[in-house]
Order: C-alpha cells, then sequence, then structure tokens
C-alpha cells in the first residue's frame, strides 16, 4: 500500500514540476504497441496475470490518457483509464525499470436540477447551460417515440435532473438522468428512472423502456472469472478489475448471441484475439472474446438474432486456455453480465412500489415547476460529493 501511495505522490510532483500530455488513445494503438512506441519490453506485458492482460484490451480508441515523458521523449509514466472506475498505470520505479499496476480513479460526482429555456436548439441551450456535450443526445433517446424535438421553439422548456461524473474538472462518462421533463407549447412530457429496475416510466407510472434480459451464451456454463469492476486485493495488496465474464468450455463450443441486435465488430481485437461485438440498442453491447473462430456468414453490419450461432469457443489472443470472456456495456461502461442474465424479466411497477414510485415523481414535477418559473431559470443548482472513498487520492 506504501508502496502504491508513493507512486502517486510522484506522479503529483511530475504534474506540477513538468507539463503531462492528456491524449487521445490512437486508433489501432494497442498495448503492446505502446510498449514498442516507448522502448518498454513487452515481458512487461506477458508477465501480468490473465485478468490485467484482458484489461489492457479494454483499451478505447480516442480514449483520455496522461502521458508524462523525458526531456529526450523517454517515458517516465502513464496513466490509461480502462473504465468509468479503473486505470492502467505503468510507471519507472527507483531502480529505472518499469512497472505495471491497476489503480481506481478517484472521480467527484454532482447532481444537478436545472430548467432551460429554449432560445436556439435543445443541444445548444443544453450544452450552454450544463456545459455537457452528452445530456442532449441522452434526452433525446428517451423520448425518441413521443417527442418531436424539431416542434420545439423559442420559449419552450426543458428541465434535467441528472447526476455526472467529473474527472479532473471535466466530465467522466455519461451522465445518469433520473429525471427529466419537455415541455411543447405548454404540454409536459415527462420520464422518471426507477431506481430498483434502472427504467423509465411516466408521470403515471406507464413504462417506456425496453427490457434487456440476456441469454448465457453458451451451453457449457462453468464460470472461471466473475466480473470485478473494482477490488482491493488484501493479499497481492493491490487493486484488481476483470469487466467480464470467463466461461471455461472446451475448443470449438459453439457460441451464441445472447441477445438481439446488430454485429458491430467481427476481427481480432488487440489481446481479445477473434471477438465479436453485438449493438443491442438502448446503449447495451456484448463482446465475445478469445474465439477460434466465427459461424459462417457473420459479418460486420448484419443482424443478429438472440440465440443465434455466432462462433465457437477458443484462445485466441492472449489467452492461457480455451474460455469465452463475455464482456456487457451499457452506455459504454461495462457492468456485470450475469446480473442481467440472472435478473427474472419484470414488466411495470409493483403496486407496493407504484405509490412510493408516483408520489416521488410528483414530487420531482414540483420542483422542475418552481425550476420554471423561477427568475434565475437557466442558472443550475450544484450538489457536489466525492464517490470514491479510497485513502489514495489520484489523477
Amino acid at each position: 500500500m506504501k508502496k502504491i501511495i508513493l507512486s502517486i505522490i510522484i506522479f503529483f510532483n511530475f504534474l506540477y514540476s513538468a507539463q503531462v500530455e492528456e491524449l487521445p488513445w490512437p486508433k489501432g494503438e494497442s498495448f503492446l504497441t505502446f510498449l514498442d512506441k516507448y522502448s518498454i519490453s513487452q515481458k512487461l506485458y506477458f508477465d501480468l496475470e490473465k485478468e490485467d492482460k484482458e484489461l489492457c484490451s479494454e483499451i478505447e480508441a480516442d480514449r483520455k490518457y496522461y502521458l508524462y515523458t523525458e526531456d529526450d521523449g523517454t517515458l517516465n509514466q502513464v496513466l490509461i483509464p480502462v473504465s468509468d472506475d479503473i486505470q492502467i498505470h505503468v510507471y519507472k520505479d527507483i531502480n529505472n525499470e518499469f512497472k505495471f499496476q491497476t489503480l481506481p480513479i478517484n472521480y467527484t460526482e454532482y447532481s444537478e436540477t436545472v430548467a432551460i429555456e429554449i432560445t436556439e436548439s435543445v443541444s445548444h441551450d443544453i450544452l450552454k447551460a450544463t456545459g455537457d456535450v452528452t445530456l442532449a443526445a441522452v434526452l433525446k433517446s428517451l423520448f425518441k417515440d413521443s417527442v418531436n424535438f424539431r416542434k420545439m421553439q423559442k420559449g419552450d422548456f426543458i428541465a434535467l435532473k441528472y447526476t455526472q461524473k467529473a474527472y479532473l474538472g471535466k466530465p467522466h462518462g455519461l451522465p445518469d438522468l433520473t429525471a427529466a421533463m419537455v415541455e411543447i407549447s405548454g404540454k409536459p412530457y415527462f420520464r422518471f428512472k426507477h431506481e430498483k429496475d434502472d427504467k423509465y416510466y411516466d408521470e403515471k407510472g406507464i413504462g417506456f423502456t425496453k427490457s434487456y434480459f440476456f441469454q448465457v451464451p453458451l451451453t457449457y456454463q462453468r464460470i472461471s472469472s466473475v466480473f470485478t469492476k473494482k477490488r482491493w486485493h488484501p493479499v497481492l495488496k493491490r487493486f484488481r478489475a476483470h469487466l467480464g465474464t470467463d466461461f471455461a468450455a472446451p475448443k470449438g463450443r459453439t457460441i451464441y448471441a445472447a441477445g438481439d441486435g446488430r454485429i458491430e465488430f467481427a476481427g481480432v481485437k488487440g489481446g481479445y484475439g477473434k471477438t465479436i461485438v453485438i449493438n443491442h440498442g438502448n446503449g447495451y453491447k456484448t463482446l465475445y472474446a478469445h474465439q477460434n473462430g466465427f459461424a459462417k456468414g457473420i459479418r460486420q453490419g448484419m443482424s443478429i438474432k438472440k440465440g443465434e450461432h455466432i462462433g465457437y469457443v477458443g484462445n485466441t489472443g492472449l489467452s492461457s486456455g480455451p474460455h469465452l470472456h463475455l464482456g456487457l456495456y451499457k452506455n459504454g461502461t461495462a457492468i456485470d453480465a450475469m446480473s442481467v442474465i440472472t435478473k427474472p424479466k419484470v414488466d411495470g411497477l409493483e403496486a407496493k412500489e407504484r405509490a412510493s414510485f408516483l408520489a416521488n415523481s410528483k414530487a420531482i414535477q414540483k420542483k422542475f415547476d418552481d425550476e420554471v418559473k423561477n427568475e434565475n431559470r437557466s442558472i443550475p443548482t450544484k450538489l457536489e460529493r466525492t464517490t470514491d472513498k479510497s485513502e489514495i487520492n489520484i489523477l
């Protein structure tokens, strides 16, 4: 633990005594090609445990990372976020040797309730009021089946209640929109998120979110490695993460699509080897890695049905043995696939939950109404709080 804290202190010394570059991860770059670029032995990677190798395959193009180099261009250390919660740290130790570790991202989190009068456009006015470029897209997706945003005119209103993570003073990940109101020509439309099922309902409790429940993608269901978002290992004295579920299965075992969707990627993906990514809509994607090969006819862009044959279990890429690595992502954030696969399908609010939900939504409606009527209606109120209670303060 002391060594981790020391390395963070060293990083902060670098941060304030020299320039640290914030750069987008280049398209086509892998962790191995990054090491080659800075003349770092690939042994650093090949000596890693399987979970850490798979984390290196989670690095996405254009994701911002933080680089410190010496005056001669050699690497001193780098921080590479691989999710909203965890990042890869490669650094030189006191013996001038490169080390690898994973660290939590110590983001802050703030909540806002804001009413916005439309003056130019939905996207422009939301960005101007909140500084968040993604909120408008989230809002439009939420109301896409019931509101025609093109009909909005000057003087119409939008009200939002949301929570956003922040990292280095910038929005981090997508905002969590918990309530929204769109008012067109005096007619309001509402959406409220129900915490228990993560679905949206209107002010009368009518649901507007499609249920997403996925099936296990193969018949052989022995789980060899579970999903771990961010965990301090008390024996190894370090943070560990595994952003997927591994199924140990014989080579050649049939893999099926976990849900309906469209194949977004079918090819080789870094250490994941032969991989298929399926976009299921509504922000959900599944990833199937280390395949031995794809089913006949599988290609990028094609539609796929739940239970349809897509490939075969293998150990391509950097894998210690035949298995399927299943990843599930919601709005770009890795989540535990088994929490969705094993979750019972429930449509609508249960009777005992309905009363409290409607009471809560009524209170939010009043808050929205107050914000709209407020003379300072475009000035958001903000409550900020720290969510990561780790004793390590990191970039």
